[in-house]
């Protein structure tokens, strides 16, 4: 069964930097895309970043230019570096993975279960 493991979440001062990781456990054949969203209180879940196996990026204009997505497929690992943040960069960040395949499964669409940010000062 395959399972993302967010990590990396924490309290952080206005102006301050996180990184965040998700790492894909089993035995996994490829991961089309993986991605980040965020859910502050209050709010609806929203896209933050994603990447496909390729490399190829997307970001939400209100993370852009701060936040930078990465991969690593080989360890089927997916990385957020936050730069510059700021207190409305404060949610609950969900890791996602599009067309997991493994030896034995195909899975549409996996979540991870979320990790905190927290940025005040």
């Amino acid at each position: 069964q395959v399972q993302l493991v967010e990590s990396g979440g924490g309290l952080v001062q206005p102006g301050g930097s996180l990184r965040l990781s998700c790492a894909a456990s089993g035995t996994i054949f490829s991961i089309y895309r993986m991605g980040w969203y965020r859910q502050a209180p209050g709010k609806q879940r929203e896209l933050v970043a994603t990447i496909t196996s390729g490399g190829s990026t997307n970001y939400a204009g209100s993370v852009k230019g701060r936040f930078t997505i990465s991969r690593d497929n080989a360890k089927n690992t997916m990385y957020l570096q936050m730069n510059s943040l700021k207190p409305e960069d404060t949610a609950v960040y969900y890791c996602n993975a599009l067309q997991v395949v493994t030896t034995t499964n195909r899975y549409p669409e996996l979540w991870g279960q979320g990790t905190l940010v927290t940025v005040s000062s």
